[in-house]
């Protein structure tokens, strides 16, 4: 590597010393902005220092970053190399499918397939297979734990595959913990530290991975954010991820949070605000000196949410704090004296009185922070607690024309059906855990009682929860209340909530009921918790408790009683919830660092169900033809060692219309198979009873299964369809109604390309690149939207589909656009490049036609020329047969 400005130095520290590429020496050549650069660009800059080459990273591409502009226009591209990669097992498995895949692909070209192998470490956490199947009862792990493996067995044979047949590569199996809280206790190195020709190297630790959650451990200052499967791939594969430099959004935090508000409501106060400023596809990093009362637990519920107000990142600067935490976790000393060392060094470690420059800056007192909830569509929906009776009446009215119940003695509209305690989000956070615990003991005490309706279910992000739980002599109370633990996994969060009881489901269905769940997660979109709930909200695990023992939305929590007590008096959630000092105290007395060391010090091996796991061997996979998950995917197939050049789009139909807030679940749902849908028909077809669908997201090796299920959500509403609900379209240019599959299908045999129109904040939520590989496979050659997310656009890039905005002021509505005309794309196969321009020619049946102009978001010159390739997997696979 190069070092133009001579900024390799070293460090002593414990006796050792240790090189780095130091900021301060860049300022000292003449980058005197270098000092007031915001901490995340800080990171980017260190990350190209370490990596010029001269050919992908320029001494120039170096001084574009050190010479930052906070309010200049000019965004320099540049090409960052993660440290590491981070995967959990929904996405995870379609990755390794695809890197199966590209060795096969590479041996069919010639060359080498051992050169498909990760480059720096990958680590992929099983986390998102446990679903709620069992609740209530004492044995409820043991019982989900075994449907897991049972589910799951061939999808875990598979990861041991890759375990062993790639470098790099280690898998944390299941009944572990969450990634993302996994990561923040264990797999973060926050400094990383190399031997490299005799010489220790330390620089940064960053990352990318495969869930758009992976911001959480910027809560500890390092910088990582989520990518599709597609682009973490690439960069396993040693391809740096072309970006350009971000705006950068400064939040000052003042104040403190007042007694009894959680960091739970403070992160949906500040995703709420975000929202409304707008920092999609920018960093924020938060500053102030509010930061003195947010512990790491905090800052890592901050970071957790980025993707719910749509920044890339949302970081926190190294501190004190940072270390206390290393230290809590177990992390050994001399690693967090490196930590502090060199943060220090580089000028990382968080001064109060520094200035950095930011793009802009938004200010919030943490004092004015209430108690609050999200929902029940989005998590930037955010619904003051004293407000959610009142705002959930609206929801009634609005979703099915009616005023809710008051009564509360029965199932009915408005009725909580699933109370969990869930995600990384909060269970990472000892506070609102410890906090939930206590207020079930002062419940039990005064004889309340969760309503029998009510679906309670509590899983947690690590085993360390559960042990302080114990240990604080508060797990038995959340037991008694039904909140027993069903498994170490995201559940509830991400959909796996499982069934809701017989005589529950079967009431909501008959009396078409529009009923709750309240979970302590980050998402509540449409059709993603539980299939049969409509209104989903977000809260701390204090706040689900509370719910489930309230059994209804219509019920004000901050003025009417949760019940009586056994002598008939009136119990208020305030006379049960617990104060900071109480929290503290339990806090104090039950979370020790021996629990981390004990519950991450085997964190590899498994339990004995995993270790006995039959794995196949060798370099390249053997694929079943028969397997209903695991299937060698096409994307591979036919390629040749140069691209075909790329077409203009003519003659081409719409096959959805779709409105703002689209999100990848809309696209590409994780959750059940329904048995009349094309993918249940297919996989009833290969001789699956329904009983052993599983879900989409455990399908996800399964491209038959997964272009199926493409606009599968039963909550989709797509316009060319009114009327309807979930995976429907009408075939043009008969008008037929047809699932979208089918209608798709019929489209490619006839040769015609496909188009999607959207509105604002298309692809929002969740880094599924199947929302991008299933739109490939049904024949989608382009997206036209108002306005699009940042992972979700990345991935169809990375996928061959054009992503296309309207120029400001249109959309489909006021172009006049009915989905039904036919579209001729102009511009594609001469003169496309990034944030250029595509004119589109929409043809009526009527002979008129709507001609107007969108900007091509391909963003950066290398997204263009892995887009002229079909794709980056394409791209970097005919790479590696060159090299």
């Amino acid at each position: 590597m190069k070092n133009s400005f001579e900024t390799l130095t070293s460090l002593t520290v414990s006796g050792k010393s240790i090189q780095y590429h130091s900021l301060p020496a860049l300022e000292r050549v003449g980058f005197s902005n270098v000092a007031r650069l915001p901490y995340s660009l800080k990171i980017l800059l260190e990350n190209l220092l370490r990596c010029e080459d001269g050919r992908v990273v320029t001494a120039d591409d170096i001084a574009a970053v050190a010479r930052w502009d906070a309010v200049g226009t000019e965004k320099p591209e540049l090409a960052f190399r993660p440290a590491r990669v981070l995967l959990q097992d929904f996405t995870g498995v379609p990755a390794v499918v695809d890197l199966a895949a590209m060795r096969d692909g590479v041996a069919r070209l010639g060359g080498d397939p051992t050169r498909v192998n990760p480059l720096q470490p990958v680590e992929l956490v099983i986390d998102h297979s446990v679903q709620v199947d069992h609740f209530g009862r004492s044995d409820v792990l043991q019982l989900n734990s075994e449907l897991e493996f049972q589910r799951n067995l061939e999808r875990f044979g598979f990861l041991r595959w890759g375990q062993n047949a790639f470098d790099n590569f280690r898998v944390v199996p299941p009944e572990t913990g969450i990634v993302h809280q996994v990561n923040l206790e264990y797999l973060a190195r926050v400094v990383c530290r190399d031997t490299i020709d005799g010489r220790i190297i330390a620089y940064p630790d960053t990352l990318v991975g495969t869930d758009s959650h992976t911001t959480m451990v910027n809560g500890l200052g390092v910088v990582g954010w989520g990518v599709g499967g597609i682009e973490a791939e690439a960069a396993m594969l040693g391809h740096p991820i072309s970006m350009l430099v971000p705006d950068v959004v400064g939040f000052r935090l003042t104040g403190r949070l007042d007694e009894g508000i959680t960091a739970t409501d403070l992160v949906l106060t500040i995703t709420e605000q975000l929202r409304q400023h707008g920092v999609v596809g920018k960093f924020v990093e938060f500053y102030g000196p509010g930061l003195e009362y947010l512990t790491i637990a905090d800052r890592a519920t901050l970071g957790n949410m980025a993707p719910e107000y749509g920044a890339t990142i949302a970081i926190f600067p190294i501190d004190g704090m940072t270390l206390d935490y290393l230290k809590l976790t177990g992390r050994d000393e001399e690693h967090v004296a490196l930590v502090e060392a060199y943060a220090k060094a580089q000028g990382l470690f968080r001064d109060p009185v520094s200035n950095p420059q930011y793009t802009n800056t938004l200010e919030l007192d943490l004092g004015t922070v209430e108690a609050s909830l999200a929902g029940p569509r989005r998590p930037q929906d955010r619904v003051a607690l004293g407000q959610a009776k009142a705002e959930f009446a609206r929801t009634l009215t609005e979703m099915h024309g009616e005023t809710p119940a008051q009564t509360g003695d029965g199932l009915e509209h408005g009725s909580v059906v699933v109370a969990a305690i869930t995600s990384c989000t909060n269970t990472s956070n000892p506070s609102v855990v410890i906090g939930a615990g206590l207020l079930a003991k002062r419940a039990v005490e005064r004889g309340l009682q969760v309503k029998p309706w009510v679906k309670t279910s509590l899983a947690p992000g690590s085993r360390v929860v559960t042990e302080y739980l114990k240990a604080a002599g508060l797990l038995e109370y959340l037991e008694r209340l039904g909140f027993h633990l069903v498994g170490y996994g995201c559940t509830t969060c991400i959909g796996n909530s499982g069934p809701l009881p017989e005589d529950v489901s079967a009431a909501v269905t008959e009396r078409d009921l529009v009923v709750v769940s309240v979970l302590s997660g980050n998402r509540n979109f449409e059709g993603r918790i539980q299939a049969q709930v409509r209104a989903n909200y977000l809260a701390s695990p204090p706040l689900v408790v509370a719910y489930a023992l309230a059994g209804r939305m219509t019920l004000d929590l901050t003025r009417e009683p949760l019940g009586r007590d056994a002598d008939g008096r009136e119990v208020f959630l305030s006379d049960i919830w617990p104060t900071s000092q109480e929290i503290q105290a339990s806090m104090g007395a039950s979370v020790r660092s021996e629990m981390f060391t004990a519950s991450y010090g085997s964190v590899f091996d498994g339990d004995a169900r995993w270790q006995a796991l039959p794995a196949p061997e060798g370099e390249r996979f053997a694929w079943d033809p028969a397997s209903t998950y695991i299937r060698h995917p096409p994307f591979f197939e036919d390629l040749t060692l140069e691209p075909a050049p790329v077409e203009d789009v003519r003659g081409a139909r719409v096959l959805a219309v779709l409105g703002d807030s689209v999100t990848t679940d809309h696209i590409s749902p994780a959750g059940a198979i329904p048995v009349d849908s094309p993918a249940g028909r297919y996989l009833i077809e290969q001789g699956v009873p329904p009983a052993e669908f599983n879900s989409y997201g455990a399908r996800r090796g399964n491209h038959e299964v997964m272009m199926r299920g493409t606009f599968g959500n039963i909550r989709l509403r797509n316009q060319l369809a009114p009327g309807t609900e979930g995976g429907w379209t009408r075939y043009q240019p008969d008008d037929e109604q047809l699932p979208i599959y089918d209608a798709a299908i019929r489209y490619q045999e006839a040769g015609t390309p496909l188009m999607v129109l959207a509105g604002k904040d298309y692809g929002s939520g969740s880094s599924r690149d199947w929302a991008a590989k299933g739109m490939r496979l049904l024949g989608v050659r382009a997206v036209i939207a108002e306005s699009f997310e940042r992972i979700h656009r990345s991935n169809l890039v990375n996928m061959g589909v054009l992503p296309l905005q309207f120029s400001e002021g249109d959309g489909v509505s006021l172009l006049g656009l009915s989905g039904r005309e036919v579209f001729d794309l102009r511009g594609i196969a001469n003169g496309l490049s990034p944030r250029g321009s595509i004119v589109v020619r929409a043809l009526r049946a009527d002979g008129g036609e709507v001609i107007f102009r969108t900007v091509v978001r391909i963003d950066t010159p290398e997204e263009l020329v892995a887009f002229r390739h079909g794709g980056i997997l394409p791209y970097v696979l005919r790479q590696l047969v060159k090299l």
